[in-house]
């Protein structure tokens, strides 16, 4: 499993830029009032990304004391630490994308909801940071009996 890479998550906050202003724009365009997102949103968004480091703790010790580490809870770990990175990136964008469309109005915003907005994109770039950190922590070193890369496995006799 390759790890997360910049261009994944520049694509999923771009994406989460057009869906957000696009929303708004939509909303407004109905004659409704623009969204906002919840307060809880930034505070499960930050306890999503302690978790996944709290989960990745324990692999990172058995990696660094040698001992042996479970592969399959290594690997739920750092998917678990993969998609959140993913989810931090696309809600960032899409609150960045909220902030936008309100910045961009003739009319001032609240600042109740563009405090709430802010709070959103800051929370998903925390989660995105602890989840990159996550899946740092659940790299486990190659032994020396895995098959190196290009090979089929098969020895000269095969």
């Amino acid at each position: 499993m390759r790890r997360t890479g910049p261009g994944v998550l520049i694509v999923a906050a771009v994406l989460g830029i057009a869906a957000g202003f696009g929303v708004d724009s939509a909303l407004t365009a109905a004659g409704r009032a623009t969204f906002t997102p919840a307060v809880t949103l930034p505070i499960l968004l930050v306890l999503l990304g302690a978790l996944a480091v709290l989960l990745a703790l324990p692999v990172r010790r058995a990696v660094r004391g040698g001992q042996p580490t479970d592969p399959f809870r290594a690997v739920r770990t750092a998917m678990l630490a993969k998609a959140s990175s993913i989810v931090g990136a696309a809600v960032a964008g899409f609150a960045g994308g909220l902030a936008v469309f309100l910045l961009s109005r003739p009319t001032s915003p609240s600042v109740g909801s563009l405090t709430a907005i802010i709070a959103t994109a800051v929370s998903g770039a925390i989660l995105v940071a602890a989840a990159l950190v996550a899946e740092h922590m659940c790299t486990i070193p190659k032994d020396d009996d895995d098959e190196q890369p290009g090979s089929t496995g098969a020895g000269p006799d095969a």
